[in-house]
């Protein structure tokens, strides 16, 4: 029986997402809410040098360990309890804790490709793309992973135009035609994320009737 609703919310990198998901969800009880990475679900790369990790194109497809995500994601809504992978993004390998799950009313799946699966996309309950030109994008993304992920300016313009640039046009931009509705700028857009709001309201009430 389902005993949550899920949202999902996508968008190219740097777009806005994780923003826009936390501002749905500040005013509900933080006990009934839980924000999950996509991220959390890369696959672990411990047994490939260093070097050849670097260069890994990270914004595949085939980055994502999707079957894992979807058993958690299935377990949680039905109110079980799940331990959702930490990833370390400057070693690319999955840390030996985990982040245990349980008991939440409000499930947000939010990363680049949460769209981009039929069967994830069939237990959403609201689907959300965030449309943001991509200086924006890029500029958001090279000051994220600089300061947060040890990177240098060389290195992430490299895997921009490598990879993040391309795999955006070819595996992202296009899951935009599932989405419920396509939003411009993210969390910055109070207008939109205050009809969220009362629609994840209506979902709640209608969930414990």
């Amino acid at each position: 029986m389902k005993q949550s609703i899920l949202i999902g919310i996508a968008g190219g990198t740097g777009s806005g997402k994780t923003s826009m998901a936390k501002n749905i969800v500040r005013d509900f009880n933080p006990q009934q809410v839980v924000i999950i990475e996509q991220d959390s679900y890369y696959y672990d790369l411990k047994d490939i040098p260093m070097d050849t990790r670097n260069h890994h194109n990270f914004d595949h497809p085939e980055a994502y360990d999707f079957d894992l995500m979807k058993r958690q994601i299935r377990d949680l809504i039905s109110g079980k309890t799940v331990n959702i992978p930490v990833y370390d993004y400057k070693t690319h390998t999955r840390s030996s804790e985990v982040h245990r799950v349980t008991g939440h009313k409000i499930i947000v799946l939010e990363g680049i490709m949460v769209l981009f699966d039929p069967e994830l996309r069939d237990m959403m309950d609201i689907k959300i793309y965030i449309q943001t030109a991509p200086d924006i994008r890029f500029i958001r993304r090279l000051t994220r992973d600089i300061k947060y992920r040890g990177r240098t300016t060389e290195s992430v313009i490299r895997q921009y135009l490598e990879t993040v640039r391309p795999m955006h046009d070819q595996f992202i931009e296009p899951t935009k035609q599932y989405a419920d509705i396509i939003i411009p700028e993210g969390g910055h857009n109070t207008v939109a994320v205050d009809l969220f709001k009362t629609k994840v309201t209506s979902l709640l009430n209608h969930l414990t009737k």
